[in-house]
């Protein structure tokens, strides 16, 4: 540690150490790039996108979702990029730049933590689909199958027709959930030992259950009536969970250089396939309808604030920002990287693939409302009930079903896979940086990196039970929430923008890249960013509905309660954090607040402006 006095008054002008423990960088830029894309571009690119396009106003929704990108989502990601390469640590160790705020770091770790727990559980069920692509008939198109009941059927007339020609006597309770929006509720009719034959035969009140529904319900997640009565694990998705926590491992195991070459891979492939399934998709008949209801623009829908939230939502939620992540890869950057141009490209590449993955899905749905004679909004879906359920129904129904199929859930297992290995990289980062000695061999890092997967495999047995899928939903809906992501954005744009300061960080990132990037960055992080994050939170608080599963389900209140937990034990982490460091602190209250927002830094982080403006920098010793 060196340290110099003033001759004048004595005082400490600079208190710094160098960085003693070498982390390993990225091999070169491509690497970096494309882990970024791959963390970036996943699952609701595919599934949540399409439908909120559709939704709100068709092209008009690309109005406030650009708006918000520019506003929101460009700005967070690139001062998580520039934090992380300017620190040179990951989401944790990295808040150094703010001591107070650290609980930023340990909220980010918490919420990647429980995102790792129910994100995999996603590709388990996409693997058995994949599985089940190589069968001889693919499963989810008949009714013939050994999970199959006797509602069973494509169509009402199917169903009518097979009911009472074959004298079937219905002697239990049936489920007659009306089939809408290929859901069903969970009423039950029961019919006694009655024959049904073509001369007297009425069948109104039992209407059809259409075989995906029935695959995905009652032989992929075998779901129970509620989350109490969720005993037994469902044994082929523990197996498919055990197998992707496998190849996660194997893509994480050696550290940033071996995952960097993985990425070569996983996230440049997917684009293969999606240019694939656009062409189908385009050619099959009805096609032109489904991408016209996705455009088709109703500029009317910018008056509901309900547009301009699902849009700002939808930016915060797909940028992968507020986990650690994008600090965490950005760490990974040789200090002088040229990171700014790389965030553009990233957020660039991702807002193409959302709009992208709305041609594929909606020209297939048109296809599939051509094929039923229906409109789009009575198959249009999102989340797991399309890429589970209508999807698959929709890819039966074309010639060469299972190359289509095969190549769908083979491109959403490396969509989805790439976003997985990429939050375990983080995490790995948040606690390798703790314990640097340790875990920055690689022989450390793999034993770190196996102790993890076995502790995500173990936790994640309780969503392949019977009860999983309602497990699923409370940490889908709570643990990495909008609101949780917003609250954490909020704190890190007040943080950069006003404690630490927009200038210093603007100066920073130009002693890395070379040059000054936009001031328009420089609003965003002190104004624009901080009032656009707390206005969606805060919308969203307001709105706050307690989660129901497929709408009918009501979830009993500790179950509730247990999901509220999951948001607040990250959310809670930052003020609390800071309470604690003020309390431990000696000296008068402001002596203690001045002590504890001075950044630790190191030599090479250190611009001469800021020394010829203040010779008695904020700058305490790194503990590094």
């Amino acid at each position: 540690m060196d340290e110099e006095r003033s001759p004048q008054n004595d005082r400490v002008v600079l208190n710094i150490s160098e960085d003693k423990h070498k982390r390993v960088l990225w091999s070169g830029k491509v690497d970096f790039v494309l882990a970024c894309i791959g963390n970036a571009v996943g699952l609701g690119n595919i599934w949540r996108f399409p439908y909120l396009c559709y939704k709100n106003g068709g092209g008009a929704f690309l109005v406030p979702y650009l708006i918000m990108i520019v506003c929101g989502g460009l700005p967070i990601m690139l001062l998580e990029f520039g934090l992380g390469q300017y620190m040179s640590r990951g989401g944790l160790k990295c808040w150094v730049i703010c001591p107070l705020f650290q609980g930023i770091g340990i909220s980010t770790l918490i919420i990647v933590f429980l995102g790792s727990c129910y994100y995999v559980v996603i590709l388990a069920w996409g693997l058995y689909y994949l599985y089940m692509s190589t069968s001889s008939i693919l499963p989810w198109s008949v009714c013939t199958n050994e999970w199959n009941t006797d509602r069973c059927a494509l169509s009402s007339q199917e169903l009518h027709t097979r009911l009472c020609l074959s004298d079937i006597s219905l002697n239990t309770s049936i489920n007659i959930g009306k089939l809408e929006n290929l859901t069903h509720k969970n009423d039950t009719f029961y019919h006694g030992n009655h024959s049904f034959s073509t001369a007297n035969c009425s069948v109104d009140n039992i209407y059809p259950v259409d075989p995906a529904v029935e695959f995905w319900e009652n032989q992929v997640i075998q779901i129970s009536s509620g989350i109490e009565d969720g005993v037994g694990i469902v044994p082929h998705l523990a197996i498919c969970l055990l197998v992707m926590w496998v190849v996660v491992y194997f893509c994480v195991w050696r550290g940033v250089k071996w995952t960097g070459k993985v990425v070569y891979f996983t996230a440049t492939f997917p684009y293969v396939i999606l240019l694939i399934l656009l062409v189908r998709g385009v050619t099959l008949p009805g096609a032109a309808k489904g991408i016209e209801y996705f455009l088709k623009p109703d500029f009317t829908r910018l008056k509901d604030a309900q547009v301009w939230m699902d849009g700002g939502s939808q930016v915060f939620f797909s940028a992968a920002v507020a986990i650690g992540a994008m600090i965490t890869l950005g760490s990974y950057n040789k200090f002088n990287t040229d990171f700014y141009k790389c965030t553009l490209f990233v957020a660039a590449v991702n807002s193409g693939t959302s709009i992208l993955g709305g041609f594929v899905v909606f020209s297939v749905l048109g296809f599939m409302a051509h094929q039923q004679n229906l409109d789009i909004d009575q198959v249009a879906e999102s989340g797991p009930g399309l890429v589970f359920i209508v999807y698959p129904k929709a890819i039966s129904q074309m010639p060469l079903p299972h190359l289509w199929s095969i190549l769908f859930f083979f491109m959403l297992f490396l969509i989805g896979i790439d976003s997985q290995f990429v939050m375990t990289e983080s995490a790995m980062g948040h606690v390798s940086d703790m314990f640097p000695r340790l875990f920055y061999k690689v022989k450390g890092r793999m034993i770190l990196s196996a102790v993890a997967c076995v502790i995500w495999f173990t936790i994640g047995l309780s969503m392949v039970s019977r009860g999983g899928m309602y497990v699923f939903q409370l940490f889908d809906y709570y643990s990495a929430s909008g609101m949780v992501l917003l609250w954490v954005c909020f704190w890190e744009a007040i943080v950069i923008g006003w404690i630490f300061g927009a200038d210093k960080f603007y100066d920073a990132i130009e002693l890395m890249i070379g040059y000054r990037i936009p001031r328009l960055f420089h609003y965003c992080w002190r104004y624009i960013t901080p009032v656009v994050s707390a206005g969606i939170f805060a919308f969203q608080v307001v709105t706050f509905k307690p989660l129901k599963y497929n709408n009918v389900y009501d979830y009993p209140p500790w179950a509730q309660c247990f999901g509220l937990m999951l948001a607040l034990v990250s959310m809670c982490c930052i003020p609390i954090y800071v309470i604690f460091k003020l309390l431990f602190l000696k000296g008068s209250f402001r002596e203690r607040l001045r002590t504890s927002i001075k950044p630790h830094l190191t030599r090479k982080q250190l611009c001469e402006e800021w020394m010829i403006k203040d010779e008695s920098l904020l700058i305490q010793k790194n503990h590094f």
